[in-house]
């Protein structure tokens, strides 16, 4: 009999020993309760003690973790809705605050963060045009967003949120062709423009060419008359140079030049005297 009673003690203090100890991991975050109230907050990791039956640890993933939104429904500012694909990424900041506000349900954080992200994307959306919220600030948008977000739910629920993020945005079926039609007016207007400021400065290049040719052919022509006027003035310089060397010697070389050109063809008539002074250098006493 005894050595049940001592079989049964060593069971119970295992029991009790093995309920004593606990063990919180690097991944976790952890809070003591006392009959539900909350003794230790943010129980630092490693090996801890508690009294058995008294006391009970509730454990929490400290990792960051993820809350995907299903898609919904948003109005910009000119009231073009919208489909909006968002998640945000968080974790738990304060151990105590995020008990008392959830009481350490995950799912409950993450359909709160959810809504408030919801909230606030709506608010955000509506405050800025399509334009805007496609690409023009949408950086902006979403950091904006994040710091008033890690504002509330570090307040309220104890929770650091690290960034909110848009992956897809798409038109509902019923606007989308609407917003097709006047995108696409958009940039045939564009287009228009950018065609009239070229054609403008394709006119304006064309005239300036043809200045520049009319300018070119003026100056070559000048040119050409002043080199032309040079030429026939060295020409005449050499001729009167050469004619005062040998007038008689010019004078038949001109009279045989003359006759090649004239007799030249078989079919002209030419009606001259035969001592006309035109034959002269044909005549036997005139030749030199």
């Amino acid at each position: 009999m005894k050595n049940i009673f001592v079989g049964a003690f060593v069971i119970v203090a295992v029991l009790v020993g093995a309920n004593s100890i606990f063990v919180v991991k690097e991944t976790e975050r952890a809070v003591m309760l006392r009959f539900g109230n909350i003794v230790e907050a943010d129980i630092p990791p490693g090996l801890h003690f508690k009294i058995p039956y008294v006391n009970t640890v509730r454990k929490f993933d400290a990792r960051v973790l993820t809350v995907d939104s299903s898609p919904q429904r948003y109005l910009t500012l000119e009231q073009k809705a919208l489909l909006v694909d968002s998640y945000a990424m968080w974790r738990i900041s304060d151990v105590q605050r995020f008990y008392t506000a959830t009481s350490g349900d995950e799912t409950r954080a993450n359909q709160l963060l959810a809504q408030r992200v919801n909230d606030g994307l709506r608010n955000k959306f509506g405050e800025r045009d399509l334009q805007e919220v496609v690409s023009g600030q949408r950086d902006a948008l979403m950091m904006e967003l994040t710091q008033e977000l890690n504002t509330y739910a570090s307040d309220e629920y104890g929770i650091e949120v690290i960034d909110v993020r848009v992956k897809r945005i798409d038109l509902p079926d019923d606007v989308r062709s609407s917003v097709y039609e006047r995108m696409t007016s958009e940039r045939q207007r564009e287009a228009q423009q950018l065609r009239s400021r070229g054609n403008e400065l394709a006119i304006g290049i064309e005239a300036d060419a043809d200045r520049q040719e009319a300018v070119l052919l003026v100056e070559a022509y000048r040119d050409a008359e002043r080199i032309r006027g040079e030429g026939d003035a060295q020409a005449a310089s050499i001729y009167s140079s050469a004619f005062t060397k040998d007038e008689e010697f010019y004078a038949f070389t001109r009279s045989l030049n003359s006759y090649r050109n004239t007799f030249s063809s078989k079919q002209d008539v030419l009606l001259l005297e035969p001592d006309s002074d035109y034959f002269r250098y044909m005549r036997e006493d005139q030749t030199p």
